[in-house]
């Protein structure tokens, strides 16, 4: 059992509630997303692992049973190339769960017209392995959802 924390303060919803496809309709893999809290902030990272990729706007952490977490600082923000981002770790790092990973504002994506809300998905997870959602107001580090 892995349990997935939130990356950042917000809401929980559900993956359906992200405005992009690829996401609410599972293509990625299940899992959760927030509707980050519009402020300034940072994104930790949901498993204790080690950074497999890292992109100013969006990272994967692979724990030791292999389990890789993906987490999307909101929607159409590879378009920022960067812009409004700021790096913590780099790729090949090793992380703890609720460790800064990113800086960032959801306040300056919504701004340039692109909605913030997060994705976290469990890649590569069997349908139905992701259990017990996180429902409303979350905090970065609480747990957000487990995955058998």
């Amino acid at each position: 059992m892995t349990t997935v924390l939130a990356p950042v303060a917000g809401a929980a919803v559900g993956l359906r509630a992200v405005p992009d496809p690829v996401f609410s309709e599972g293509l990625v893999g299940p899992g959760a997303a927030i509707e980050p809290a519009r402020e300034p902030g940072e994104a930790v990272s949901p498993i204790t692992g080690k950074i497999v990729k890292l992109h100013p706007h969006a990272f994967v952490v692979v724990g030791d049973d292999g389990r890789g977490v993906l987490v999307h600082l909101g929607i159409d923000t590879v378009q920022l190339k960067g812009e409004g981002f700021r790096l913590l770790v780099s790729e090949g790092d090793q992380v703890s769960a609720g460790q800064p990973v990113v800086v960032w504002n959801p306040l300056e994506i919504e701004a340039g017209g692109r909605s913030p809300v997060c994705p976290v998905v469990a890649l590569d997870a069997v349908e139905g392995s992701v259990t017990t959602l996180a429902q409303g107001a979350v905090r970065a580090g609480d747990e957000l959802f487990l995955w058998a």
